[in-house]
């Protein structure tokens, strides 16, 4: 019985080793970039991704290729395009009349990296070669063929609400695409308006367009968690898995809530919101870079009737409360899988904490104690039902030197020495158990949740999503700094290994005892949060097994 459980105790660190990598599964330079600082109704000379397009267009590159003969009918002023910069309280962005889409897209309240002196994050990572976020199409007419002219339009704001409007003509067609910004909102409305302008009856799907590369997060995350394409219908969340779509273009069809671009922190989501929308196409390029395209049904214009497609748009954080301000099921972008009804509730303790204490790291703490009060009574039983094994040693060994020549009637005087002493085998085992989904969940939140992106701690600690390291001045080969936390963390769950009785012989301990050495290895490049909450944790199992020592001594 006793290599059983010590194989048991092996089993299970290695299905939380292997769980955690199953559960959560992933992907990952960051561009740096500068925040613009023009007036939110400011028009301007487009940037240079947009000028590289245009010359592209004119001698007949793969872009011209694909764009087909309608770019060439397509009115263009004689003039270069200019952009249309939208400042609000949230964001920067900025709109060419170049295809009508977002060039630029600043997020004030975070950050690129967590240095003081970092922009603010980078939405729109393309440089506009496999085009831009948000370029509409209908039918024949290409999305970057068309011009926007947006006119002596500015960006006028009553109240906390600003439009812009951006038309573009030729092709037959005549597109008016109407964007409303709100001041204290991620999300935009655009509203496309298609016109027949021709004498002739027209044909044509209405599809919206955008162009994505990582947004390159740092931290164990960016290996471990999913990043790309994903889309919600039919009540179900879809992570689109790369292989799916790298060997030629993916289609998927239905009306869905949502298809979005995601990160682990950050998303680029739009939502059709006239029911139009019938099925959504992706395609790789480049290294990690993916295409997506909205498509709506085939429709047909007569001369001069007009058509309207409806979406709204948003490029923010995967903020769970501001998801489910949106509605449309966007929260469900935030995927805590299986472990849902428990991570929830952690998410919203760890932020009820932080509004108390302004500091997620204590908040981490706080939630880790709350936690070990929760299970502290199982547990106890599970400890004192070892420790009660470990007193029965000394008779076990005299039944199996006794019945050594018979194993069935061996384990039939063990069993009765369990019953006798009201032990059982397996106590110390099942609090270990029954943790373990709490255990993915807390793991889950503190590796997904934007709020400890960029968050400080105390000390060196300065982004409990990234690693700790303290740096000396020395680079140490492959960590760089000293993982002071990580080494405490293993230092205290050896204490805890010597600490917890074992019915083990010598040899089997001492393999037990290897494990507070892999766990070292393997938190070594966790976010610094993960293992401030394992350190509390074993540090708390350390106190209630001295307690438990204390009451039974042997």
């Amino acid at each position: 019985m006793d290599i059983y459980r010590t194989f048991l105790a092996i089993i299970i660190s290695f299905v939380i080793l292997i769980g955690y990598q199953y559960f959560f599964v992933g992907f990952g330079p960051v561009e740096d970039s500068a925040q613009n600082s023009a007036a939110q109704t400011e028009v301007a000379p487009v940037e240079t991704a947009s000028r590289e397009r245009k010359t592209e267009i004119a001698t007949g590159t793969p872009r011209q290729t694909f764009q087909s003969e309608a770019a060439k009918s397509m009115v263009r002023p004689d003039r270069e395009a200019r952009t249309v910069l939208v400042e609000t309280d949230l964001y920067t962005a900025s709109l060419s009349e170049d295809g009508g889409s977002i060039q630029s897209f600043i997020l004030k309240d975070y950050k690129e990296t967590s240095d003081e002196n970092s922009p603010g994050m980078q939405m729109v990572k393309v440089d506009g070669t496999e085009g831009f976020p948000l370029e509409f199409s209908w039918g024949s007419v290409a999305p970057a063929a068309t011009f926007y002219d947006a006119g002596g339009s500015e960006v006028s704001f009553q109240g906390n609400s600003g439009t812009l409007s951006m038309k573009g003509q030729g092709n037959g067609l005549e597109i008016i695409r109407d964007f409303t910004f709100s001041t204290d909102s991620y999300l935009i409305k655009l509203n496309v308006s298609v016109k027949n302008v021709s004498g002739g009856v027209l044909q044509g799907a209405a599809a919206l367009h955008q162009s994505n590369t990582p947004f390159r997060e740092t931290g164990i995350e960016s290996q471990f968690l999913f990043f790309g394409p994903a889309y919600y219908m039919n009540e179900t969340l879809t992570e689109v898995d790369s292989d799916d779509y790298e060997k030629g273009p993916l289609t998927v069809n239905g009306q869905m809530n949502w298809a979005a671009y995601e990160g682990t922190y950050f998303i680029s989501a739009f939502l059709p919101r006239d029911g139009s929308a019938t099925s959504l196409t992706m395609s790789s390029f480049g290294e990690d870079g993916v295409k997506m395209q909205l498509n709506s049904a085939l429709d047909t214009l007569q001369p001069g009737e007009v058509k309207v497609y409806t979406y709204e748009l948003f490029l923010g954080p995967k903020k769970l409360d501001i998801l489910k301000s949106v509605g449309s099921n966007l929260h469900k972008a935030v995927n805590f899988g299986w472990f849902d009804v428990i991570a929830q509730p952690t998410l919203f303790l760890l932020n009820f904490f932080h509004g108390i204490v302004k500091n997620y790291g204590i908040a981490i703490i706080l939630v880790t104690i709350l936690f070990k009060a929760i299970f502290w009574p199982i547990t106890q039983k599970g400890l004192k039902s070892m420790k009660n094994m470990q007193k029965l040693q000394p008779k076990m060994a005299k039944l199996k030197e006794k019945y050594k020549g018979d194993p069935a009637k061996m384990n039939q005087e063990v069993m009765n020495l369990y019953k006798t002493y009201k032990v059982n085998p397996l106590g110390g085992c099942m609090p270990m158990v029954l943790q373990i989904p709490v255990f993915f969940a807390l793991y889950k939140v503190l590796l997904m949740c934007i709020e400890l992106r960029h968050a400080p701690f105390m000390l060196w600690i300065t982004d409990l999503s990234s690693p700790d390291r303290l740096y000396i001045g020395v680079d140490i080969p492959y960590v760089g700094g000293i993982p002071v936390l990580t080494l405490l963390m293993g230092a205290s769950m050896f204490l805890q290994q010597k600490m917890t009785p074992t019915t083990a012989d010598p040899t089997q301990a001492k393999i037990m005892l290897f494990l507070p050495v892999l766990f070292t290895f393997m938190f070594i490049n966790f976010a610094s949060g993960l293992v401030l909450y394992w350190f509390v944790n074993n540090l708390l199992a350390i106190l209630q097994q001295y307690m438990i020592n204390r009451q039974n001594k042997v």
